[in-house]
């Protein structure tokens, strides 16, 4: 057995037994690793990055395979992140490898395969989506590709499991190709003899998919398509979200943790430990979202009030996904928001913000650069109001249209302006948005299951032990008095700058952890409509809920979210300001 190994890798057998699944995005390589390992997957990020990709157990005619589904790229001369990795993680070297082709773009997906092949790794290549080459008319001689490259070919179809078990049989006859090492130009002559040779193109009436295909790219039918899809897809996450969290989630916290952890609550007494598991009891009882303890508001913010819409916005996200309907929205966007610094894919994690902030900032991680992710989760977290700011700003001002409206207006302003700012003064730059587009396809239950199953697992990992140490710091915060000292250096700066009482700067700054609370504090206040409107506009500018502040922690990493609250005090206090002033002129 021969493992090839990168120059700087260990001489142990540890690399033995990798087999690697590469091929551009939208290959259905999602599809083929869910045949391939069943469910048995794990997601991993490579080291020092946030580039994910699965892992999974493959045994076959007595031999184990740990099978990696390598990024998706459209060549090893890497031009992103996600390729830079697939590059590393080709170079490591594995046993064998398949290839994934698309039959429908064969030219464009023969520039990785080659450069793989050059590479000397044993490969078999699997030719996926025949049947839809079929419908588009395209026929490709199998044996004559053969030859070409050097290494065996199997026509598959992921979806349905066609061609997989002969797909499997032939990892025994993976060879090395005979392709030699080229320049660019040299391979991209040969990839044009190639397909030549093995490809023809029948003449095939346009189809009802095929006209919605090109309708969804159109700029005009394509946005109004876009609008409405994105439209039913908020409607459905919400629709799911409320639904798990009436039937299914508050019941359970409700019929099954309440009693227990009130009983729990009576055994402690009224000690620091009943303030720290419990937190604040309400005339002797439990209030999920304000008692802020550990093993009520800690366990109650991660599964009854975030998880829901992670659920439910995770599986509108790869169906949309393996349909093939994400990289035309993309485009649609990409105009508007490359002029703030992030390209079209932003419009996923903005969108999902208005459900949810925290799986908005996690569904960053689908921008390429670290500077897209910093301006993206920045966006979100200052001018994107989740469900729970919205029902805030219409509890608070829902008597008054337009000061409601003047919020609004004003998130958005700020979410135009801050992005172009931050545009301006980031160094760096913002890739180009280069996307495949994908024909639509029916989308596959098992890959669509596994998708699902490993980024609510990856959430719950993540999230729940930063939700719970932030709900721990902040009941240390207040039992030390912080939070006090807080409100006394920020309220002179409050006043000045938005005309608020200095009464109204400990609920503000409460807000920065706890925004019902903070609404609850400032209606006894007294404050006149113009100043409850600054008032809100501050607290639905700053950090939602703890729960975003974690996430945005450990996403961004300590310096860079420290620039991040920098610029979201900044923002607030200006916006807040001009506010201020604007309302003033406008009720003299």
């Amino acid at each position: 057995m021969i493992c090839h190994r990168g120059p700087q890798e260990p001489s142990g057998d540890d690399r033995c037994g990798r087999l690697l699944l590469i091929g551009n995005p939208n290959v259905g390589k999602s599809a083929l690793f869910s045949r391939l390992t069943g469910l048995d997957a794990v997601s991993s990020n490579y080291p020092g990055t946030t580039i994910g990709f699965l892992e999974g157990t493959l045994e076959h005619r007595g031999k184990s395979y740990r099978v990696i589904d390598v990024p998706g790229a459209y060549t090893l001369s890497a031009t992103n992140e996600a390729e830079e990795i697939a590059r590393r993680i080709v170079d490591e070297g594995a046993q064998r490898a398949i290839i994934v082709l698309d039959a429908t773009a064969l030219e464009r997906n023969l520039v990785l395969a080659m450069e793989v092949l050059e590479r000397k790794i044993p490969s078999v290549v699997a030719l996926n989506m025949v049947d839809e080459a079929r419908h588009k008319g395209i026929i490709i001689d199998i044996q004559a590709l053969e030859r070409e490259l050097g290494v065996p070919v199997v026509p598959t179809v992921a979806v349905t499991g066609q061609g997989i078990r002969e797909l499997l049989d032939k990892l025994d006859q993976a060879r090395e190709s005979h392709l030699p090492q080229c320049s660019k130009e040299e391979r991209w002559n040969r990839i044009g003899n190639v397909v030549d040779r093995v490809q023809r193109v029948e003449h095939r009436h346009h189809t009802l998919v095929d006209k919605l295909e090109d309708a969804s790219v159109n700029p005009i039918w394509g946005s109004l398509l876009g609008i409405l899809i994105l439209g039913a897809s908020l409607y459905l996450v919400r629709g799911i979200g409320e639904g798990l969290i009436s039937h299914v989630f508050d019941p359970l916290f409700e019929g099954l943790l309440r009693p227990i952890l009130e009983d729990l609550a009576r055994n402690l007494g009224d000690g620091m430990l009943r303030k720290v598991l419990i937190g604040t009891l309400f005339q002797g009882k439990i209030d999920f979202e304000l008692s802020f303890g550990l093993l009520t508001t800690g366990l109650y913010v991660e599964f009854a009030m975030v998880l829901p819409y992670i659920i439910a916005f995770y599986g509108v996200l790869s169906l949309l996904e393996d349909v093939g309907y994400l990289p035309r929205l993309a485009i649609l966007f990409d105009a508007l928001l490359h002029r703030m610094g992030i390209h079209g894919y932003a419009v996923i994690p903005t969108l999902l913000g208005l459900g949810c902030n925290v799986p908005g900032i996690l569904a960053t991680r689908v921008l390429e650069s670290k500077r897209e992710r910093f301006i993206a989760s920045t966006l979100i977290s200052v001018a994107v109001p989740c469900t729970s700011l919205q029902a805030m700003v219409v509890g608070a001002l829902g008597d008054s249209p337009m000061h409601m409206g003047a919020v609004y207006l004003t998130l958005l302003s700020s979410w135009v302006i801050i992005g172009r700012i931050l545009h301006r003064l980031l160094p760096g730059f913002s890739p180009e948005l280069i996307v495949e587009i994908p024909p639509y396809r029916r989308p596959s239950p098992s890959a669509l299951w596994l998708k699902l199953r490993l980024r609510v697992k990856d959430f719950l990992l993540e999230a729940t032990p930063l939700v719970l140490g932030g709900i721990l710091l902040v009941n240390g915060l207040e039992a030390l008095g912080v939070m006090d000292l807080i409100s006394a250096v920020f309220g002179p700066p409050i006043r000045f700058l938005t005309g608020l009482p200095p009464s109204a700067a400990g609920p503000i700054v409460m807000g920065l952890f706890r925004k019902d609370v903070a609404v609850g504090l400032l209606l006894p206040l007294g404050l006149t409509v113009n100043q409850m409107t600054v008032a809100v506009t501050l607290l639905a500018m700053t950090f939602p809920c703890i729960a975003t502040f974690v996430v945005l922690l450990k996403e961004l990493g300590s310096k860079d979210t420290m620039k991040s609250l920098l610029i979201m005090v900044i923002a607030a206090l200006s916006a807040g300001s001009i506010l201020n002033g604007i309302l003033k002129l406008t009720t003299h």
